[in-house]
């Protein structure tokens, strides 16, 4: 393996320095550059490429990734159907581009300058004049209002929250456009910026809302080149981007295709890396990793290995519940299985224990909750809503973990105890309750993970011993996408990514709208008042304390919330890769994170 960086190389500097960024946002007074979240964009106007490229990157080559599953949409921001996420990433282009150098800081795209009001209750995009589709039309301001207006009325539902706070899209001149909004919220102006920008010609007479194969024309530096639903996804480097002589594109997108292969399963995937059908592997099996790389290619050098470092949040992975199911409505059900889920044991067998457990939601980050009970302002946040929280997040709370038996005898007592509390009883061998009726559930599982086959196989042999027999479904990409839109399992793996920058999609992971309204990223169903609080908090707070405080605070309700049986994570991405495949050696803020692989990669015999 290669040893590139030191640990954590240059991002440790960055990301301690996140409290220094995130001083009281000062008023933005006329268009600029670039917007950040709080205080000023590090890269001045005349900016000459982003920080973490190589700008004499040369052009050509390809890259060929795997993916499980398949597809059979191309319309990536819709509920209906279920779209490959390359599209959304490389086909298509918003006003303004991120920065992953940055916690929150958005650059001039579509857009060549971004003003704000005052407190930020509005805000105006003016257009480049250059800017163009990829079949060579302009963009107009009424692309950018319909964009918007399609998206907020008839696109996925992610993207209702923030447009229910917009009061109106009007021009305000032959080049700009102003999004005026109807609450208070700082997020607002970078959200509207990354919104994805369509041609309205294109969708004349068609429903927008409608699952479709029809290859979009977008604006961004990579165009449909073939799709073949369950086979493969090739994107082609548009030559003629219009974009590509802007210093924010400088030293990206250089590969000049992209493109993804799908498997059946995870094991076939990595045969065919091994075999060299796929020139890009993300390994996320510590065990393999250290033991699995032994075959020619990377013995003889044709393959190389790297691990990219980060200290961006955990985020969450692992068993989620439905607490729309009766079964898991009391808290006390969530927290008797994660004592029954023999974490240590589970971790041993799956991956020699090589990596951490993830801890917190926002845990590995500056803004996870910290150790002990709860003190200065993240306790005054909470407080006020201390009667509806549960054990830990006031007083402190860590996750059970297990004894590193496979009988895990003291998890198992705690189970049953927190059970019987909750009105459960064994009856003949079987968990019941009063009535007699057995607790089961369903454990709903995506074909082509033989890892979390084996994970749901160990934890199905300590529920036995419960008296607890849940039910297994495998079931393909597609139904799998279809019933977790509709909340329709009991049980299913989950996984969501954080920033260190977190906003508004906290309300579509965790908002009580997601209860009811299908296709939210709220799988558990919560419903806290104290959880919207702190993110209300977050989203208008104009310093850096108050903004940790909230974070570290939402992090404590989700955490002891019981919502999520947590699996673990890893402090740094492990890829192997194809030798004549490369990128910098000054690492982005976020490591390995979106933007990185392709965008800033290079093929290079």
């Amino acid at each position: 393996m290669t040893d590139r960086f030191p640990l954590l190389h240059r991002l440790a500097a960055p990301v301690a320095a996140l409290a220094l960024c995130c001083v009281a946002a000062t008023a933005q007074t006329g268009p600029q550059h670039g917007i950040a979240m709080y205080g000023e964009p590090a890269l001045p106007p005349d900016f000459v490429s982003l920080p973490y490229v190589n700008p004499q990157a040369p052009k050509g080559g390809r890259i060929v990734f795997g993916e499980v599953g398949g597809f059979d949409s191309l319309n990536p921001h819709i509920l209906k159907g279920n779209a490959p996420w390359g599209v959304q990433s490389h086909v298509f282009e918003g006003l303004m581009g991120r920065s992953w150098d940055e916690p929150f800081t958005l650059y001039g795209l579509l857009a060549e300058t971004v003003e704000t009001g005052p407190n930020r209750e509005w805000v105006e995009f003016t257009l480049r004049p250059e800017a163009r589709f990829s079949d060579g039309s302009p963009v107009t301001v009424e692309d950018v209002i319909w964009s918007h207006t399609i998206l907020g009325t008839e696109g996925h539902p992610r993207f209702h929250a923030a447009w229910q706070k917009v009061d109106r899209l009007e021009q305000t001149g032959p080049r700009s456009v102003r999004i005026t909004f109807n609450t208070p919220d700082r997020e607002l102006p970078l959200i509207m910026g990354l919104r994805p920008i369509f041609q309205k010609a294109q969708w004349d007479g068609r429903d927008f809302a409608a699952s479709s194969m029809t290859a979009p024309v977008a604006t961004g530096p990579y165009v449909i080149d073939a799709a073949e639903p369950g086979r493969s996804l090739v994107l082609r480097r548009n030559p003629e981007y219009w974009g590509r002589d802007l210093p924010f594109a400088r030293g990206q997108y250089n590969l000049d295709e992209i493109r993804y292969e799908y498997f059946a399963d995870s094991g076939v995937m990595f045969e065919a890396f091994k075999a060299g059908e796929i020139t890009s592997f993300r390994e996320t099996d510590a065990a393999r990793w250290e033991e699995g790389y032994d075959f020619d290619a990377v013995t003889s050098g044709r393959i190389v290995r790297a691990e990219i470092p980060h200290e961006r949040p955990t985020g969450i992975s692992g068993l989620v519940f439905n607490t729309r199911s009766p079964v898991f409505t009391d808290w006390r059900v969530r927290d008797a299985l994660l004592h029954a889920f023999n974490y240590t044991f589970i971790a041993q067998t799956q991956t020699g224990g090589a990596d951490p457990r993830i801890p917190s939601f926002f845990g590995n980050s500056v803004l996870a909750m910290r150790e002990g009970p709860a003190e200065g302002r993240v306790r005054a946040l909470l407080e006020p809503f201390a009667d509806d929280l549960l054990p830990g997040a006031l007083d402190g709370y860590a996750l059970p973990e297990g004894d590193g038996t496979a009988r895990n005898r003291k998890g198992i007592r705690t189970a049953m105890q927190q059970l019987e509390a909750a009105g459960w009883t064994p009856k003949d061998g079987v968990m019941s309750d009063a009535n007699g009726t057995p607790l089961t559930f369903e454990i709903l599982l995506r074909q082509g993970s033989a890892q979390e086959q084996a994970i749901v196989n160990i934890f199905a042999e300590a529920l036995e011993r419960l008296g607890i027999r849940p039910e297994i479904t495998t079931i393909d990409s597609a139904q799998y996408v279809e019933r977790t839109n509709l909340y329709d399992f009991d049980m299913a793996f989950y996984r969501r990514a954080l920033s260190l920058s977190p906003g508004n999609e906290q309300i579509l992971y965790w908002g009580a709208q997601g209860v009811t309204e299908p296709g939210s990223r709220n799988w558990m169903g919560m419903d806290s008042p104290a959880a919207e609080a702190m993110i209300d908090t977050m989203l208008n707070a104009r310093t850096a304390e108050e903004f940790t405080a909230a974070v570290r605070a939402l992090d404590r309700v989700l955490t002891t919330g019981r919502y999520v049986i947590p699996l673990w994570y890893s402090a740094a991405s492990r890829l192997a890769y194809r030798a004549e495949l490369h990128f910098p050696d000054r690492l982005p803020l976020y490591g390995d994170w979106s933007g990185f692989q392709p965008d800033v990669w290079w093929w290079e015999d």
